[in-house]
């Protein structure tokens, strides 16, 4: 099967491994999509997250979604020619090379979360990891390239329980990429009132609006400051620890610093109280909630059916798998939302 390898830092290549063999809990999915995450995968390609720093040659991916080829004996909640999202792939069956998860293999395995923790097995002596939780079967009626936007939307959904964010919040979110713009789309379904969005690009900016954000602002525009104490909470969707700087004097006496980007590299960062208000907090959202991750799932699944939300909406970029170093290059110049990859 076809295999997305990191081999060094900025080094890309796609070779043939094996299929993987399922076992009792495990479910074979042969991917039909899958998307490139901006920021933890150009991370990981650049060398720079932590603890894969040194771990190179590693089998890339973890957003894509396929059909069921195969069940193993003890699955009761995959059945076969339906879809499953989230599939992974933890051992590549090739010597010297390690998993970065794995999701952009060719075939990938999903988990039988639920049926493990039924027959008490869901723990690390049985080969759980957490992240089995969100494999997750997809419904008939929900298109892969709807679904494979799952990866993304159920952990922005779920960082609104994590962030307790509230129906009628004034939220300004930093960053126009991928999980901004769902905070944008999102928030707006869940019902907040007035949002923000900051971003460099100008077409960013202007898709924010058509999500449904009420102002946009440039990175270094003086009116964003005009809002005043008035901000429930402002959201960090780039993983830049001076926008904690930037946003606590942008916040209401109770409102929340909210930290969803991932601060690769940064072994601190510095809060600088005296720009906050008497009361405040900060939220730091670096790993989702897989419960509550899971349970986004649902909802979304309707906003889908309903129209309310598509993929269509965040996909700008389509690459075959065998060009993957082109969509790469197309996520370091920072225009794409999402890029999609084809099987």
């Amino acid at each position: 099967m076809k295999s997305v390898i990191v081999t060094a830092p900025n080094q890309v290549e796609i070779i043939d491994a094996p299929i993987p063999k399922p076992g009792p809990y495990q479910a074979l999915v042969k991917t039909e999509v899958a998307c490139l995450c901006n920021s933890t995968d150009r991370v990981l390609v650049n060398g720079h997250f932590p603890g894969m720093e040194k771990a190179f040659p590693f089998a890339l991916g973890h957003e894509s979604v396929g059909v069921i080829q195969e069940v193993g004996a003890k699955v009761r909640h995959f059945k076969v020619n339906e879809r499953a999202v989230s599939g992974l792939v933890f051992n590549l069956g090739v010597d010297g090379i390690k998993s970065a998860w794995g999701g952009f293999c060719e075939y990938v395995l999903a988990n039988d979360h639920e049926a493990m923790v039924q027959d008490g097995v869901a723990d690390e002596e049985h080969g759980w990891v957490e992240v089995f939780e969100i494999q997750t079967p997809v419904a008939s009626d929900i298109a892969p390239e709807n679904a494979v936007l799952f990866c993304t939307w159920r952990e922005v959904l779920s960082a609104f329980r994590d962030f307790h964010l509230k129906s009628g919040d004034d939220i300004l979110i930093y960053g126009g990429g991928p999980v901004g713009q769902s905070f944008v789309k999102i928030g707006r379904l869940f019902g907040l009132d007035w949002i923000g969005l900051v971003d460099r690009h100008p077409e960013k900016r202007e898709r924010a609006k058509r999500f449904g954000a009420n102002d946009v602002f440039d990175r270094d525009a003086p009116e964003i400051a005009n809002k005043g104490h008035q901000l429930d909470a402002v959201v960090d969707a780039v993983g830049v620890p001076e926008l904690v700087c930037a946003g606590l004097p942008l916040l209401k006496r109770g409102g929340s610093m909210c930290v969803y980007g991932f601060y690769a590299g940064a072994k601190e960062f510095i809060v600088p109280n005296a720009l906050g208000d008497f009361n405040y907090n900060i939220f730091v959202h670096q790993w989702p909630t897989r419960l509550f991750e899971k349970e986004a799932q649902e909802t979304l699944s309707n906003w889908v059916r309903e129209g309310k939300i598509s993929g269509a909406d965040f996909i700008t970029h389509r690459f075959p798998i065998d060009g993957i170093n082109d969509a790469l290059e197309a996520i370091s110049q920072r225009k794409v939302v999402k890029a999609l990859l084809t099987y």
